[in-house]
């Protein structure tokens, strides 16, 4: 379990660092949403490869966990928003408790769903 978790955070900074860079390198010759729809799929990209094989440690290609994978992320993306949303309603000056919350709800929610669906051991 401590390799898994471990593993699940290198992903995760891994994945965030990929969308930062490319994001970065990409705002200033396309256009921003653009930019950053592409830094998102590629930081999606890179959490999806290293948490199936080196997290999860699924050697084998299936287009199913793409698909699960690709619903999952959409699922944490909205928990993550709602969660910002609703702690920012009740206390509007609370930006960055509410953005924690919001990141926290999301990995544990990508983790969990990754382990007990995206990747599941039968």
């Amino acid at each position: 379990m401590k390799r898994e978790i471990l593993w699940f955070l290198v992903a995760g900074f891994s994945a965030v660092g990929t969308d930062m860079g490319t994001y970065y390198a990409f705002k200033t010759i396309l256009p921003i949403f653009l930019a950053k729809a592409i830094s998102f799929v590629l930081g999606s990209i890179v959490a999806f490869l290293i948490n199936k094989y080196k997290t999860f440690q699924k050697n084998t290609f299936l287009f199913s966990e793409v698909i699960k994978f690709s619903v999952l992320y959409l699922s944490t993306l909205a928990a993550n928003v709602g969660v910002n949303q609703v702690i920012l309603y009740f206390f509007p000056s609370w930006i960055f408790f509410a953005f924690l919350c919001a990141t926290g709800t999301s990995t544990v929610l990508n983790y969990l769903g990754q382990k007990l669906w995206v990747f599941k051991s039968f």
